[in-house]
């Protein structure tokens, strides 16, 4: 399997679907969607590529925002109840999550609830078609899941599920709501960021995220602006998969562990919880990450220093609709350290460049109350 998936980008790149399913196998499509993309028509229109070709399809529909284990479980057994399949991954990065669950679980029935566990079988194929330009979750084999009963984001995957094949249609992004498409972009950016930033940091990760950042940072607002603008959504889409190369690459970092941990504890929407305290983390960690937030500013045209960079980050959160206290968010003082012991316990913190304690994370969090 290559190390990185074959990619089609244009509009219109949908429609090679049938090609690529010929050239991956097997002949039976297992896709993995969510209910807005039923309603929508997407789902119909890619089941209709596909049996027009000929090939036999089953549909899981059930994916949430914020995948839970149950979600995946259910996946799994509908997927196994089908027979092998090549999985096409129809969605955000929820459903491209829970696709990667899916196809590892459905060739692995031993697996089980152990996300854990070495496998014994490569996963079965995945084809992905990302619909929002945000979490770059097409560029590698692994998910981020909601474990309920734990209260905490678990991670699910293998190498062997890292899609073989993407499509960046930017025609199927077009009239995502402003406040999705605005938090999508912001997970986009901070992966960039993150990146930049990060101690796993490469000269090619770094290559990957600066061309994000501008691409992200240059055509956010005309994306949230105006839905049907294909021209900024076209970048952005690819600004999201360059962005999802680099941390990849990278690792990402502390603003991503915080944001786990505020989802795991009220449910809010990544990207909005990311732009809640990113310039915070950023303010806070300038002595350790002065150059890569100049390089991230030089990427979105910000001169003036480190200060500028952080106050041009939070404006454009400001100006699409993304950044706001947290406690609209649900949280209140008392979880505080809950969420702090969340944050600092998540696998992506240890790649940020400089270590916080506690009682540094709670005071950041008590700032954006």
């Amino acid at each position: 399997m290559p190390k990185t998936p074959r990619v089609d980008f244009g509009a219109a790149s949908i429609e090679r679907l049938p090609d690529v399913m010929r050239r991956i196998g097997p002949a039976r499509v297992f896709l993995v969607t969510d209910a807005g993309l039923l309603r929508a028509g997407l789902v119909d229109r890619v089941r209709g590529l596909l049996h027009a070709d000929g090939l036999e399809t089953a549909t899981y529909d059930a994916v949430e925002p914020n995948p839970t284990t149950q979600t995946l479980d259910g996946g799994a057994d509908r997927a196994r109840a089908f027979g092998e399949s090549t999985v096409v991954a129809l969605g955000g990065g929820s459903v491209l999550d829970t696709a990667k669950g899916v196809a590892l679980l459905g060739a692995n029935a031993g697996l089980g609830g152990d996300l854990t566990a070495e496998v014994a079988r490569a996963g079965w194929p995945i084809v992905a078609i990302p619909t929002t330009a945000g979490s770059g979750a097409e560029t590698n084999g692994f998910g981020v899941i909601e474990d309920t009963s734990a209260r905490c984001k678990v991670y699910v995957g293998h190498d062997s599920v890292r899609p073989r094949h993407v499509i960046l249609d930017p025609e199927v992004t077009l009239g995502l709501p402003p406040r999705a498409t605005a938090a999508t972009g912001m997970d986009a950016l901070v992966h960039g960021i993150e990146s930049l930033a990060s101690r796993r940091s490469t000269p090619v990760s770094a290559a990957y995220a600066a061309q994000a950042i501008g691409l992200v940072s240059g055509n956010l607002r005309r994306a949230v602006a105006d839905g049907t603008d294909l021209v900024a959504r076209s970048k952005m889409l690819l600004g999201a998969h360059l962005a999802g190369l680099a941390l990849t690459r990278s690792g990402l970092g502390l603003v991503h562990g915080i944001a786990h941990a505020l989802t795991n504890h009220t449910g809010a929407v990544h990207g909005i919880a990311l732009s809640a305290v990113v310039d915070e983390v950023m303010t806070r960690t300038v002595a350790a990450a002065g150059e890569a937030y100049v390089a991230a500013g030089t990427a979105m045209g910000v001169g003036g220093g480190v200060e500028a960079v952080v106050a041009a980050v939070r404006e454009l959160a400001d100006d699409v609709g993304a950044r706001g206290p947290l406690r609209k968010l649900g949280v209140d003082e008392t979880m505080l350290p809950s969420i702090a012991e969340g944050a600092l316990a998540d696998a992506v913190t240890v790649n940020h460049p400089r270590a916080f304690g506690a009682d540094e994370v709670v005071a950041l969090l008590a700032e954006r109350l």
